[in-house]
């Protein structure tokens, strides 16, 4: 029901009516401070639209930077795998060397017999001193091919499955026969200059220069075991 106000007749002549209840009613729509409320979904909308267009573009910008990045990464990663992969397809596994000692070994040798010591000649019990040197230095060269003839050995079995399943290059192919030819000739050079050093030497020559490497691997080893063990008691009693 509707509520009238009261009438007052102004001097002149004139009414007013008071309204009491207009005035109730209209603080349901202004808080304590006057100012009119605002709807929360018509805010967060406002904003929305609001947002300059060119952000979203910036982030899609540094999306797209960062997944290029990571995708060349892995590309290169991919290909250094493949070159890799081919490389040693090409035969460069392959490219061996015969160590320094065979030449020195050669130098010795042509001393010891210009002081007159002679090839097949038999040590006896006492050796010269040109024998041992000789002898010396063939063992060095044999001890330093270790390392080439254990490649070989270890690469011939693959080598020839692959050769033999068609899945080796031809350059591949051709490096591995050129490396196998090498060493199979350095290791019956060793035994023919091991026999004319000491009769029968050839027999056992190469299990001996494997052993021999075997015993310097684990000394050597054992050196830097014991190095490491200082430093870290060193290390120790500067901290202390």
């Amino acid at each position: 029901m509707s509520t009238t106000g009261e009438a007052t007749v102004n001097p002149d002549g004139s009414t007013t009516f008071d309204d009491a209840g207009a005035d109730a009613n209209f603080d349901n729509t202004t808080d304590g401070s006057g100012i009119p409320n605002m709807d929360e979904e018509t805010t967060a909308e406002e904003i929305i639209k609001g947002t300059d267009p060119a952000l979203y573009l910036a982030i899609a910008v540094v999306c797209f930077a960062v997944i290029f990045v990571f995708i060349q990464i892995r590309k290169k990663r991919k290909s250094d795998e493949i070159d890799s992969f081919f490389s040693n397809l090409d035969g460069d596994k392959f490219n061996l060397q015969l160590p320094g000692s065979v030449d020195e070994y050669y130098e010795v040798k042509e001393k010891c017999e210009k002081a007159g010591w002679e090839p097949g000649q038999s040590s006896g019990a006492q050796p010269s001193p040109h024998h041992r040197a000789l002898a010396q230095a063939l063992m060095k060269r044999c001890i330093d091919d270790i390392p080439i003839v254990t490649h070989i050995q270890r690469e011939s079995p693959g080598m020839n499955k692959l050769y033999s399943q068609s899945m080796c290059s031809v350059k591949q192919w051709k490096s591995y026969q050129a490396a196998e030819a090498m060493v199979s000739a350095e290791v019956e050079e060793v035994r023919a200059e091991a026999d004319e050093i000491e009769p029968g030497w050839s027999q056992v020559i190469w299990r001996q220069a494997m052993q021999y490497s075997q015993m310097l691997k684990q000394k050597e080893e054992q050196a830097k075991k014991a190095q490491a063990e200082q430093q870290r008691a060193i290390a120790a009693q500067q901290a202390a």
